[in-house]
């Protein structure tokens, strides 16, 4: 395939993701009071039921199962399932609100190099898996390359601008041989 490699379809960021529900108002009462998102006018020529919410920079479309009977329930918490994870400011508010709220987690925590990363995993009204992290922690670092990446946009500007200065010092030096 040719092209830009790094980035073939030049996509520019998450837009949203759609979640299929077995009814809408249980979940737009989870993602608006559980995780902070906010209704969305949605296109009025839709000829299904369904919300959209907006938060963190991304989107989340509900739609109305034809089928909600059918759905098929999770009620094991795997973090190996399908999820979204957020980064959040501080796990200890995070695990505390979910016990007032009563909703029922895991806690999980990886270790890479020294650095930890606590994890708690949970479900939404129909069983998509959620994930609130402080993965801000781990360095994100491409398998190709020596660039440095962060999840945070605060410490990814900062992890750039040093970056941008090591670049500029190392940069080799062009000897111009003149001829006589």
């Amino acid at each position: 395939m040719k092209g830009n490699m790094e980035n073939p379809l030049h996509l520019s960021s998450l837009n949203h993701i759609s979640l299929l529900c077995r009814s809408i108002e249980k979940s737009i009462d989870f993602y608006t009071n559980v995780l902070g998102f906010f209704p969305i006018r949605r296109p009025g020529s839709f000829n299904f039921d369904g919300a959209w919410l907006f938060g963190y920079g991304i989107g989340i479309h509900l739609l109305q199962s034809e089928n909600p009977e059918k759905m098929a329930g999770k009620t094991e918490i795997n973090p190996k399932d399908n999820h979204i994870s957020f980064q959040c400011e501080s796990m200890g508010i995070v695990e505390k609100k979910l016990k007032e709220m009563e909703i029922k987690y895991v806690r999980q925590r990886v270790e890479e190099g020294g650095i930890e990363v606590d994890q708690l995993f949970f479900h939404d009204p129909d069983g998509f898996m959620i994930e609130i992290c402080n993965c801000d922690n781990l360095p994100v670092i491409p398998l190709a390359g020596e660039m440095i990446r962060s999840c945070s946009r605060v410490n990814l500007q900062q992890i750039q601008m040093i970056q941008s200065h090591q670049s500029q010092q190392q940069q080799p030096i062009h000897h111009v041989q003149v001829k006589p």
